[in-house]
């Protein structure tokens, strides 16, 4: 990452946005990711997943979840010290993603807050939406992210000689 882009603890504020470019799902992929992490039949057979409560072939949640991952990356959010997770607070996926669909995401920052024992740190609570082509949410998680704080100088009083 570049460290010019990062944004420092600091630089965070509850209520900024960040967005992204927008990614199709390609169905092959979307059953190779579920035949090795999630073999469920609805992620797998066309045939089966008909039968299903999803009415047709869907992508697993977790291939959404590792897509929004993706996108992320691609935002200005760029938080010091990478992208860290320290835990998830929700996570839903609303609706499912279907081979063929558009996503993007736009994130929120809802919480900055300096960490109490670390205090070269601090978090970060972020909303993110994962959204379709027609602006339907499919997945919205709201995560924890480790960010450092910029070097706090220690200046040295000045004294007058005399």
């Amino acid at each position: 990452m570049n460290q010019l882009n990062e944004r420092y603890l600091e630089d965070f504020a509850v209520g900024q946005t960040f967005g992204s470019g927008r990614l199709r799902i390609d169905g092959g992929r979307a059953i190779a990711f579920a035949a090795e992490f999630d073999p469920q039949p609805f992620h797998l057979e066309e045939a089966e997943a008909r039968r299903s409560i999803f009415g047709g072939l869907t992508a697993s949640g977790w291939h959404t979840a590792a897509v929004t991952m993706r996108l992320l990356i691609e935002t200005e959010l760029k938080p010091a010290g990478g992208y860290v997770g320290a835990g998830l607070d929700e996570c839903r996926w609303p609706r499912p993603v279907r081979p063929g669909d558009e996503l993007r995401i736009e994130c929120e920052v809802i919480e900055v807050r300096p960490s109490k024992s670390r205090p070269e740190q601090g978090l970060i609570k972020v909303r993110t939406t994962t959204l379709n082509q027609d602006d339907e949410a499919v997945l919205v998680y709201v995560v924890n992210m480790v960010v450092l704080r910029r070097k706090q100088h220690s200046r040295q009083p000045t004294t007058a000689l005399g």
